[in-house]
């Protein structure tokens, strides 16, 4: 499972070595400054994946841990989510992150003090057609062989155990009793809080410009520093993340992230008799639509795949009017319902809709030793956890023991962004190409 050997760390007294921004000349670090900021590690992005990475890292015991991002603490992606959290994984690996990322939950409060609001409801990830329960049925062959207790219910079984949904118009589906979904600003403030409390020094309204190399250094180079629109950091650690603004922080550090960002919207409906006792959450895999409870209401979302990657910009009302058909017809309470809130989110996602997890690579595709590069691949609330921790472990000790990260890295794109992997069967219709305007760097 080990990636690289861990990197040493340096003093914090003296002068890094220099070779300046990646691919470029000029000296990162003239060695008359003695004074230059150092770090045992930087983060880039104070998201889900950033802020509980640079806790696991600090906690791991590193000393100086700095997280950097270019507006404030989970003001993207992190706080505008639904908060769905699943361990129905299309993969073993994602089935591994997800309840990994579940169990973290959990034990928050005893271990942080703290917690994100996990809730269990269970999970129904609904067949509509044969081939949905043909497919549904192979993976929860996959599951129960990695562990998870997860089990087939019929149609008749499935509106016996949500209540409020129909009888008919499905073919019922895959049943998790131990799914769930957290408070994406409760989470926010968690990470937050544990940051503070762990010691991480968080750099809000700090913008990473670049990153700083050395090399060669066994066929590739090594990281030496950051430069910031604060001024540069010495570390021989980075991890890069980002969510929807990934793909403009590898720009920002020389390599291409096939990362990309897309819209993503999430409406809740008002209060409702029907919604006011616990059921669980369901998932219409097809048409990409998932629902919970909010607040005696319910809370759905979607995105739509003929929606062109880049940042969300505005709600499209045709599409809304289309979702709501939709959902009243597998929940009929909701027909008439009116319209409590609506937001239109920007969300990252990757060509295959797994994470990346693994090395930096320079524009040749080779190694940049001591950076990590982190996407949970539009799933930042239901493994984040999880692959914050690896890119915490493969920063930290080059290695990790919580899943294979061997075709994680961004080795399996070609020049076009496409992935040698199967996609991941469950995931919401995300477009297959990330090529297009970019997110801000975070």
């Amino acid at each position: 499972m080990a990636t690289g050997r861990c990197p040493r760390t340096r003093s914090h007294r003296g002068t890094a070595r220099r070779d300046g921004p990646l691919g470029g000349t000029r000296p990162a670090y003239p060695r008359a400054v003695a004074d230059i900021e150092r770090a045992d590690l930087v983060v880039v992005g104070a998201g889900t994946i950033g802020g509980w990475a640079s806790w696991f890292a600090k906690t791991a015991g590193l000393g100086r841990v700095v997280v950097l991002d270019r507006g404030l603490v989970g003001q993207g992606a992190s706080s505008r989510a639904a908060g769905i959290v699943r361990a129905q994984g299309g993969t073993p690996t994602t089935v591994a992150l997800g309840r990994w990322s579940i169990d973290f939950y959990r034990r928050q409060a005893a271990e942080i003090g703290a917690d994100s609001g996990f809730r269990e409801l269970g999970y129904l990830i609904l067949a509509v057609t044969e081939e949905d329960e043909r497919l549904g049925r192979e993976r929860v062959a996959m599951q129960q062989a990695a562990g998870l207790a997860v089990r087939w219910l019929s149609a008749d079984e499935a509106a016996a155990a949500i209540p409020t949904l129909a009888p008919t118009g499905h073919r019922g589906g895959s049943h998790l009793a131990t799914d769930g979904h957290i408070d994406p600003p409760r989470n926010v403030r968690a990470y937050s809080l544990a940051m503070q409390k762990a010691g991480v020094e968080l750099r809000e309204r700090t913008t990473f410009t670049a990153l700083r190399t050395e090399g060669p250094v066994g066929g590739g180079r090594r990281v030496v520093g950051v430069e910031t629109s604060a001024g540069p950091i010495a570390t021989e650690r980075v991890i890069l993340t980002g969510g929807p603004g990934l793909r403009a922080v590898g720009e920002a550090a020389g390599m291409r992230i096939p990362a990309g960002a897309v819209r993503h919207t999430v409406a809740v409906l008002e209060r409702h008799a029907a919604f006011s006792t616990r059921q669980p959450m369901a998932f219409d895999i097809g048409a990409g639509l998932y629902w919970r409870l909010e607040e005696g209401g319910l809370l759905f979302g979607w995105s739509d795949p003929n929606d062109r990657p880049g940042e969300a910009r505005d709600i499209d009302w045709a599409m809304y009017d289309e979702m709501r058909r939709r959902l009243a017809g597998l929940v009929p309470a909701t027909a008439g319902l009116g319209l409590r809130k609506i937001w239109a989110a920007t969300i990252d996602f990757t060509p295959d809709h797994l994470p990346i997890l693994g090395p930096g690579l320079t524009a040749a595709g080779e190694p940049i030793a001591g950076v990590t590069v982190a996407s949970a691949g539009g799933h930042g609330m239901m493994w984040g956890p999880g692959v914050a921790r690896v890119a915490a472990d493969l920063a930290v000790h080059g290695r990790t023991e919580l899943v294979d990260v061997t075709d994680l890295g961004l080795d399996r794109f070609d020049a076009e962004g496409r992935s040698r992997l199967a996609t991941d069967p469950i995931a919401l219709p995300f477009p297959v190409n990330a090529d297009a305007t970019p997110a801000p760097t975070p």
